[in-house]
């Protein structure tokens, strides 16, 4: 592998910066009044005390310090972490009929009772990691029976998949959407990356034969409802018979999900999955580059038919990287290697806040930084771009190795 600047010296501007972003949580999101981390701060880093608490940056929040810990080995991110996963445990958890609520107010009473298949997920993403960097069997077994929530209560035996959200007590729901600006399908293909993504987590701690199984379900699932085979990209949403009901590309989770997928039929150890989905995962990266990559290296948010969305939002310049880097490893194309590094030049120059920590939410076209976006909130959390750090390095260490 080729790096246009010097190995040692790129590792080290990505650590640097990762422990910049972990800084930032550490010091500004704690809620010494109310018990748990602050549910937001704005662009000009003002604490709304008030603010909703979300399960899903909960849960990111709890993954984030304990994949730190496990990269870092420091206490005081073990000591994050566990904080994450106590106010978890002890807010979020529904007592009764189990599973993790959508929502806290801000001192720490359930304000949304709906259970969400996405928070669901991200809760196993958390408590497997914390699992691993914790060995607290609790956390495990956390995991393991939101893995069966979902395999019981969303999982469609009809169709396969899963269903986007339930009530409170597993009732159906007539508005299913994760957020305002989602379309009310009963599936998405954003909440089954998000539960292959935690199933293959809590496969590396947990080697069970049906989850296993369902691992493999999930990429074949993939492969032949989700990615649309004649552009190589994600379909978005879809009735309970996959027709598919949207005609908007999200380049972030394109490009995400190349390397997740390729991620877990590593993990699950498939090789004949393996070798059909590392071609399929470039031509999804190669469709995202030729379609969404800017002359300097941002990645655009979406198109809808013929209108481009042409701002950098924070998340998908950081899995760019991870899906780039990716797709080298699996074709020593040195040419992804080169847009590894373009990617970072546009996050260090537009993205990343100096002055004051973390990463603008987003930039235009022109690298204005909207001003209206939270610096951490209900969706703005420190997982996306902790994790891409991360991975770059280790990846980087595995080529020079």
């Amino acid at each position: 592998m080729k790096l246009q600047k010097d190995y040692t010296a790129f590792m080290n501007e990505l650590d640097a910066e990762l422990k910049e972003i972990l800084q930032f949580w550490s010091s500004n999101v704690i809620d010494d009044l109310n018990g748990g981390f602050i549910g937001e701060i704005d662009y000009d880093g003002k604490v709304n005390e008030q603010a909703e608490k979300g399960a899903v940056l909960n849960a990111r929040i709890l993954w984030t310090f304990s994949a730190a810990y496990n990269f870092y080995k420091k206490e005081e991110y073990l000591n994050l972490a566990t904080r994450a996963y106590d106010y978890i445990v002890s807010k979020f958890w529904d007592k009764e009929n189990g599973g993790l609520y959508w929502s806290l107010d801000y001192k720490g009473n359930v304000l949304n009772t709906r259970k969400q298949a996405y928070a669901q997920g991200f809760g196993i993403y958390g408590f497997s990691e914390f699992y691993k960097a914790s060995k607290k069997e609790d956390s495990l077994q956390y995991a393991q029976k939101l893995y069966e929530i979902l395999e019981t209560k969303f999982k469609d035996a009809e169709f396969g998949g899963y269903i986007e959200a339930l009530g409170e007590d597993w009732n159906e729901l007539e508005d299913m959407r994760l957020s305002e600006k989602d379309a009310n399908e009963p599936k998405s293909m954003n909440t089954h990356l998000h539960i292959i993504e935690p199933y293959s987590n809590l496969y590396t701690a947990w080697n069970d034969a049906s989850l296993k199984a369902r691992i493999h379900e999930l990429i074949i699932l993939f492969r032949d409802k989700i990615i649309d085979q004649k552009n190589y990209h994600f379909h978005l949403f879809f009735d309970k018979d996959w027709t598919v009901q949207s005609n908007i590309v999200s380049y972030g989770h394109d490009i995400e999900g190349a390397w997740l997928l390729t991620e877990a039929a590593h993990i699950i150890d498939d090789q004949i999955l393996l070798s059909e989905m590392k071609p399929l995962a470039l031509k999804m990266v190669n469709a995202t580059i030729l379609d969404g990559m800017d002359e300097d290296g941002g990645l655009f948010y979406e198109k809808e038919e013929s209108h481009l969305d042409t701002d950098k939002h924070w998340w998908p310049q950081a899995e760019s990287m991870v899906g780039l880097m990716d797709a080298y490893q699996n074709s020593k194309d040195e040419y992804y290697v080169d847009l590894v590094e373009k990617v970072w030049e546009f996050i260090s120059s537009k993205l990343i806040d100096k002055a004051n920590g973390e990463w603008f939410w987003k930039v235009d076209r022109e690298g204005l930084v909207d001003k209206v976006p939270e610096k951490a909130g209900f969706w703005k959390c420190p997982y996306h771009n902790s994790r891409a750090l991360m991975e770059i390095i280790k990846r980087i260490k595995s080529e020079m190795n």
